[in-house]
């Protein structure tokens, strides 16, 4: 087989790119021109790169000058989307308005944000005032009532007991008169030195009808006569007391005289004591030192203690 023209090509031996070579172009090969190829080429694809720009259409391998438009003109060569077919809408849609507005745009409602906000603010400082105010008028209350409950400055000291129990060797007991149950306008004082009970206090207040001290006692082994001592203090002059055993009182009085004749009007020298017998029953009594009608009793109280018969 020898080299030779065979004719005009088949569609399989196309060149679509014959015409840019020298043989192509001696075989008669063309610029495509709605196929690709020799003449009578068959077009096997569907033609590519048209477009049409203001009316005319532009072929593949073809330049469609570009016109430069003045600035803000419709360039010649550009077609909108919204002129073809399922485009865009061709008018211009205007954007939302604020109500109120007057058919301008303004954006959001800025009066409407802020006015918002002044009633937050306002919420909260009407809420912190009334918290205010409540507090105040609890701390007011709290003012104009004692507390009684104790606080860590304050100790809540124990009511002195006005009982006391023999020991369990059998001593008999000993009270301060402090300690006693105290009535009818007795008190505590520690003015006049010299008292032996603790921290130098003693019962005051009993110079009236109608002031008593008691002191209940447990834990009498045997009923019998016992002997009641008592320390006073008197101002250089006599007194004396009713002196009651379970609530029964004594044909003598409890005598509390100026012994040794301290000066009149001195307490501090004026502190005595004396003793009287009382009969008392097994287990509990109770000892009362009264003023009553007819009893001299300008005395003050310091020490209580029983002792036996002999004692």
């Amino acid at each position: 087989m020898t080299p030779g023209d065979n004719g005009a090509s088949t569609p399989e031996d196309d060149d679509p790119f014959g015409y840019l070579y020298a043989d192509g172009q001696a075989r008669g090969a063309q610029p495509p021109s709605g196929g690709y190829g020799y003449p009578n080429s068959v077009s096997r694809v569907r033609a590519v790169g048209e477009r049409t720009y203001g009316g005319q259409q532009a072929q593949y391998g073809q330049t469609v000058p570009q016109q430069q438009g003045a600035y803000g003109q419709p360039n010649a060569h550009y077609q909108a989307p919204e002129t073809l077919p399922g485009g865009a809408p061709t008018t211009q849609q205007p954007l939302p308005t604020a109500r109120g507005a007057g058919g301008r745009g303004r954006g959001p409602n800025t009066k409407g944000l802020l006015i918002g906000a002044v009633a937050v603010v306002a919420a909260v400082v009407i809420g912190i005032s009334v918290a205010m105010i409540n507090g105040n008028s609890d701390d007011g209350k709290k003012g104009n009532q004692a507390d009684a409950s104790p606080t860590q400055s304050q100790s809540a000291s124990p009511k002195p007991s006005s009982t006391s129990s023999v020991s369990s060797s059998g001593e008999l007991p000993k009270i301060d008169a402090k300690a006693l149950r105290l009535e009818g306008g007795t008190t505590t004082a520690s003015e006049f030195k010299g008292a032996k009970a603790d921290g130098g206090v003693y019962v005051t207040g009993f110079n009236q009808v109608g002031a008593k001290v008691t002191w209940t006692v447990d834990g009498i082994e045997k009923a019998g006569s016992y002997r009641l001592y008592v320390q006073y203090g008197v101002p250089g002059t006599d007194a004396d007391a009713t002196l009651l055993i379970n609530g029964k009182a004594n044909t003598q009085p409890l005598n509390m005289k100026n012994f040794g004749g301290t000066p009149a009007g001195d307490w501090e020298q004026g502190w005595k004591n004396t003793w009287a017998n009382v009969n008392l029953t097994k287990g509990t009594n109770t000892i009362e030192i009264a003023c009553n009608q007819g009893n001299q009793c300008n005395a003050v109280l310091d020490q209580l203690w029983l002792t036996g018969k002999n004692g």
